[in-house]
């Protein structure tokens, strides 16, 4: 028999491996020695704010959820969770944990379910992140179309800005992406849609320019603006209207034109916007109007060069391959 090594704690590869990962992704000065489960009761405490339902909701015991939060909490060294009598609340690692947190987890239900698929019939789900343009029309009919042909394959849809799409692509919790130019491709192969994208500026009914046919970017700088946060998309703005920022009225900043186009109707500002957003068609109120000389852009779906991809995100990327060929 054997004698047990005195000492130093065995764990096995994956084991480690797993450690390794967790210290890279949430940047902990020492090895944290958890496991998924461990993130998944803290994940269902930070939603909840209370251990008792979280417990409830993960059906283990009051006391086993404390106890794991404790001990996570000694592991790192800091305090992830403020006590209180109206519950809990998420500190400032507390917030920075959770999402780190929630990007391994979904990666590693992405990884079970990548090995899952290889012995099925083609299922499983494709991530794609999309901004809002006409595009999205294009893409939409792509969507239904592989949905009809392999119908056990779903589909989670994030509309963001387009940052934050190639961010989560880059870190693996997106397939593909639905971006508008301008996009720096270098990292990922790419698909470039003909259709075309109309710059305009998004108004009230009953506002002093909406009448016109078209404008011009300085006409709508006599006005208080609406702008995209997205800074290459906004330093072009600006440059359009040949204006510094801070001689302009700009009382809102958007992400995605869909809450903003409330504020256009309460009559905040006039929004520049593309054509293609299908919020400007939210309200009879509203009135789109076209910018003189024309400014336009194009809609590129992108994914990861040299990523090896589950056998059904590679089918869907064979039609998006197909699409290309098509327009090139």
């Amino acid at each position: 028999m054997k004698r047990q090594t005195k000492g130093k704690r065995r764990f096995p590869a994956e084991a480690l491996c797993f450690r390794a990962f967790l210290r890279a992704c949430l940047d902990l000065p020492h090895f944290a020695i958890m496991e998924l489960r461990t993130l998944r009761y803290f994940l269902a405490v930070a939603q909840e704010e209370n251990i008792t339902k979280a417990a409830e909701l993960l059906h283990v015991t009051q006391p086993t959820s404390s106890r794991q939060i404790m001990e996570l909490e000694k592991e790192l060294g800091v305090t992830l969770l403020f006590r209180g009598k109206n519950g809990l609340t998420l500190s400032d690692d507390g917030a920075l944990f959770r999402q780190r947190a929630e990007e391994i987890v979904e990666l590693a239900d992405r990884l079970r379910q990548t090995f899952v698929q290889r012995n099925t019939e083609v299922s499983g789900v494709i991530a794609i992140g999309a901004t809002e343009a006409v595009g999205s029309r294009v893409f939409a009919k792509l969507i239904q179309e592989f949905s009809a042909q392999y119908p056990l394959v779903r589909f989670h849809l994030y509309n963001e800005m387009a940052d934050y799409i190639k961010d989560r692509m880059d870190k693996g919790l997106l397939d593909v992406g639905l971006l508008l130019e301008p996009v720096d491709t270098i990292k990922y192969d790419f698909i470039r849609l003909p259709q075309k994208e109309t710059w305009g500026v998004l108004m009230r009914d009953d506002h002093p320019l909406a009448g016109r046919k078209t404008i011009t970017a300085d006409e709508a700088a006599q006005y208080p603006l609406i702008l995209p946060l997205r800074e290459q998309v906004r330093a072009e703005i600006l440059n359009w209207i040949n204006k510094d920022e801070k001689d302009l009225s700009v009382p809102l900043s958007y992400t995605l034109l869909s809450n903003a186009v409330l504020l256009v109707e309460e009559g905040l500002g006039c929004a520049f916007c593309l054509d293609g957003a299908l919020a400007i068609h939210s309200s009879p109120r509203l009135r789109f109007i076209p910018i003189e000389p024309e400014h336009t852009t194009h809609s590129v779906l992108i994914w990861k060069k040299n990523r090896l991809f589950s056998p059904t995100v590679s089918l869907f990327i064979q039609k998006l391959n197909m699409l290309r060929a098509k327009t090139e």
